[in-house]
C-alpha cells in the first residue's frame, strides 16, 4: 500500500507554499474486488482497476479536507483508487489540473466549487474523454446548456437561509430588526441566500435595519470587520435586534466588530461551519447564537456513491441538493470540532438512505473488509509528485 501526493507537472514549481494538489490514492496490484467490480461496473473497471479524481478548487482548510475524507473513504471502502487534488482556489492552476485529468487513466471525476465563467469549459474534455463526473458547487454551463450525462449537486442556499431566518425570527422580538450582510459580486451561493432574505421582508417576518454591502471577497472577514465597525456608531443600543451573515467567513468578521464595539446586544446568525467557526462561536456564544450548515463529509461520501451509482448503470437523478442542518452555540463545548459534531448533532454524518440503497455497495465493501486494512485518509500539506 503506498500513498502518495500527486499534481501536474510544474504547478507546485510557481508557489511552493499553494498547496495546489493533495492526494489520498491508494495504489495496490490486483485489487482484491477484481473480479467483484469488473462484474458490477465492467466499463469501469475493464482494466480491474475503477480511479477517481477529486478536485477542489477551494484552499486546504477544514471543509476542503473533511470533503476529500469523505470522497476518499467511501471510495476505497468500495476498492477504488482516488486521488485528490487541492487548486487553491487558483483559477488557472485549476484549469491546469483538470487538463491532467482529462489526460490521464481516469473513469470517473469530482468537482467542486467552480464559477459558470470556467466549469464547462474545463470539464467538457474529461467528459469527451469518457470520464463520468459529478460535480459540487459548480456551475458547469454553457447557452443554458450542461455537459450530457453529468450529476450535479448543489448545497440546498434556499434552505440553509430559510433555516438560519427562521432561528433568527423565533429568538427575539417580532418582527426583527435585521442588519444584513451582502455582497455586490455575482456570486450564486451568496445571491440564493440573498433571495431568502428578501422574502421574510416582503412577509413581514423581520425588518431591514441596515445593509452592509461588500464590494469585494478577496479577504471576506476583514472586509466585513470593518465595514461593521464604521456603521455600529449610527445604530444605537436597542434600535437593531440581529446580524445576518449569509457566510461564515463573514460572520466571524462581524463578530469580531461586535467584540471590539461592546455591542453584546445584536445577536449574530449564519450560514456555513469549519473547525475555525466552531471555535469562534464558542469565543462569542453570548451574542453568536446560531449557524445552519451542511455536512462536507456526509458530502463527499454521498457524490462518491453517486458516481459509483453511474458506473453500475443505476438511474439517478441528474441534480441533487443537500439538506441543512442547525448548529447552536449554546450545544458546543470545548471538545466539539469538526470531527465528532455529531454527538451533538445526532444528524449529522448521517448518510443513511442517500443513494446507500444499491446491494451491491455493501458486497463490494464486504470484499474490500476480508482482504485489507484500509488505512486512515492521510492529506499532505505539499505535492512532490507529478501527474503521469
Amino acid at each position: 500500500m503506498l500513498i502518495i501526493a500527486l499534481s501536474i507537472a510544474g504547478c507546485a514549481g510557481k508557489d511552493e507554499n499553494l498547496p495546489d494538489a493533495v492526494s489520498a490514492a491508494t495504489k495496490r496490484k490486483g485489487p482484491p474486488g477484481r473480479v467483484l467490480l469488473q462484474r458490477i461496473m465492467p466499463d469501469a473497471a475493464a482494466d480491474g482497476v475503477v480511479k477517481i479524481a477529486a478536485l477542489v478548487n477551494q484552499n486546504a482548510g477544514d471543509n476542503t479536507r473533511q470533503f476529500i475524507e469523505g470522497c476518499v473513504s467511501e471510495g476505497r471502502a468500495m476498492g477504488f483508487t482516488v486521488d485528490a487534488f487541492v487548486s487553491g482556489g487558483d483559477e488557472a492552476r485549476c484549469r491546469e489540473l483538470a487538463a491532467g485529468i482529462a489526460r490521464a487513466d481516469y473513469d470517473g471525476l469530482i468537482f467542486a466549487y467552480g464559477g459558470v465563467d470556467f466549469s464547462y469549459d474545463i470539464l467538457k474534455p474529461a467528459a469527451d474523454a469518457g470520464i463520468q463526473i459529478v460535480t459540487f458547487e459548480a456551475l458547469p454551463f454553457r447557452d443554458g446548456r450542461s455537459i450530457g450525462g453529468l450529476i450535479a449537486t448543489f448545497q440546498d442556499d434556499y434552505s440553509l437561509a430559510r433555516l438560519s431566518l427562521e432561528t433568527l425570527a423565533a429568538a427575539g422580538r417580532s418582527p426583527a430588526n435585521v442588519i444584513r450582510i451582502a455582497c455586490d459580486s455575482e456570486i450564486t451561493f451568496l445571491d440564493r441566500r440573498a433571495w431568502e432574505f428578501d422574502e421574510f421582508v416582503k412577509e413581514g417576518k423581520i425588518v431591514q435595519a441596515a445593509r452592509i454591502s461588500l464590494r469585494s471577497l478577496e479577504n471576506p472577514r476583514a472586509a466585513a470587520r470593518e465595514a461593521l465597525a464604521a456603521i455600529l456608531p449610527r445604530l444605537p443600543v436597542g434600535t437593531v435586534d440581529a446580524l445576518w451573515a449569509p457566510w461564515d467567513e463573514f460572520a466571524v468578521g462581524c463578530a469580531e466588530a461586535l467584540a471590539s464595539a461592546g455591542r453584546h446586544d445584536i445577536k449574530i446568525f449564519s450560514i456555513g461551519i469549519s473547525r475555525e467557526t466552531i471555535r469562534q462561536m464558542q469565543r462569542y456564544s453570548d451574542f453568536w447564537l446560531a449557524n445552519t450548515a451542511i455536512d462536507p463529509q456526509l458530502t463527499g461520501t454521498v457524490i462518491m456513491r453517486m458516481l459509483a451509482a453511474k458506473f453500475a448503470g443505476e438511474e439517478i437523478e441528474n441534480t441533487f441538493s443537500f439538506e441543512p442542518q442547525l448548529v447552536k452555540a449554546e450545544d458546543l463545548n470545548p471538545t466539539v470540532n469538526m470531527a465528532n459534531i455529531s454527538v451533538i448533532i445526532p444528524d449529522w454524518g448521517d448518510g443513511q438512505g442517500l443513494f446507500d440503497r444499491y446491494s451491491w455497495m455493501d458486497e463490494l465493501k464486504e470484499a474490500e473488509k476480508k482482504y485489507l486494512r484500509i488505512p486512515p485518509v492521510v492529506i499532505p500539506e505539499t505535492s512532490p509528485g507529478a501527474l503521469q
